[in-house]
């Protein structure tokens, strides 16, 4: 048995544009293990999507990655044509995206979306696919699935869009399903339930997940680990349970605070904000980038490079004032 399922060391990604290299994402380290859910937690923008998009190999060509270390299921993906990529995706890994809507295709039938992967990646016959996708659709809540095969997107609600999505991911039986914002669209209550749903699959199908997401609100329930990314690099990471009762870093502070409290938040209050906005990221930067925002930033800040703490439980902060109280 793999001992890891997606083990990333010092992940870049460059992007050109008219005023200069974008540094998407600036050297994070990511490792998930078999059964294990991790949340990718951080404002938009700081480089969450791109992140998935190179696990998936989806990023344009005129995107540079480079890597140190990029294993999947262990497989050196830097050793990867783009065709081996493309076998991969759906039986190794599978995402789904944000917005079903646009992620369907309008003119095809549901029943064909769901099941013309896997005939072709997998030589299976239409009859054993449709079974598979029925058994999927049925088990992510949509009634009378063999009959809503045949239907196409716009029948169907954005709740129920999204279970389609999640049981096209299904189909391949995948070893890493990656959740890219999959409640953005959807209104508190679906949003719910799209979520309880993803932690019943992971959980009865030993399935490892990376959940992307802006709102630190939705993990508690799912995550075994959170990593909080900003401004391309990841800040801190830990357990779920660790990272909410003690964060280390200010930012992940500043992300806790602004979260409602039930029974304590009084309705209609002004919950706290982070001051100031995420830096620019065209051109190099030196030190912390969190250091424009941070009550208890110093000179220091500025200087490369950022001390790195790892103080035990498999957690990590990338700040000098760690654990430091704001004055």
């Amino acid at each position: 048995m793999i001992e890891t399922v997606l083990n990333i060391q010092n992940l870049r990604v460059s992007l050109p544009t008219d005023r200069g290299v974008l540094h998407a994402v600036r050297g994070i380290d990511l490792e998930i293990k078999p059964g294990q859910a991790l949340c990718l937690v951080g404002e938009s923008g700081c480089g969450k999507s791109l992140t998935a998009m190179s696990i998936m190999g989806l990023l344009p060509r005129y995107a540079k990655v480079t890597t140190d270390k990029f294993d999947l299921v262990g497989q050196d993906l830097t050793q990867k044509t783009q065709a081996k990529l493309a076998k991969m995706r759906g039986r190794d890994v599978a995402m789904i995206f944000q917005d079903p809507t646009s992620a369907l295709n309008p003119t095809l039938t549901i029943g064909r979306q769901l099941t013309e992967g896997v005939m072709r990646s997998e030589g299976i016959s239409r009859k054993e696919a449709e079974a598979r996708a029925i058994e999927l659709l049925e088990r992510v809540g949509i009634s009378n699935p063999a009959a809503r095969l045949t239907q196409y997107p716009h029948g169907f609600s954005g709740g129920q869009r999204q279970r389609i999505m999640i049981a096209s991911a299904l189909m391949g039986q995948p070893r890493l399903l990656i959740a890219d914002e999959p409640t953005t669209a959807l209104d508190v209550t679906i949003q719910a339930q799209i979520l309880q749903l993803l932690g019943e699959l992971q959980s009865d199908l030993g399935l490892s997940m990376l959940l992307i997401t802006h709102d630190l609100g939705v993990v508690a329930a799912i995550a075994n680990e959170v990593a909080v990314m900003y401004a391309g690099r990841v800040a801190e990471r830990g357990p779920a349970k660790d990272l909410f009762a003690d964060p280390l870093h200010p930012y992940t502070r500043g992300l806790l605070a602004a979260i409602p409290v039930p029974g304590m938040t009084p309705r209609g209050s002004e919950l706290p904000a982070i001051p100031g906005r995420v830096p620019g990221l065209i051109g190099p930067m030196a030190g912390c980038a969190f250091r424009d925002r941070c009550a208890l930033s110093s000179p220091e800040c500025g200087h490369d490079p950022v001390p790195q703490f790892k103080p035990g439980n498999n957690r990590f902060v990338e700040c000098l004032r760690a654990g430091e109280a704001a004055p």
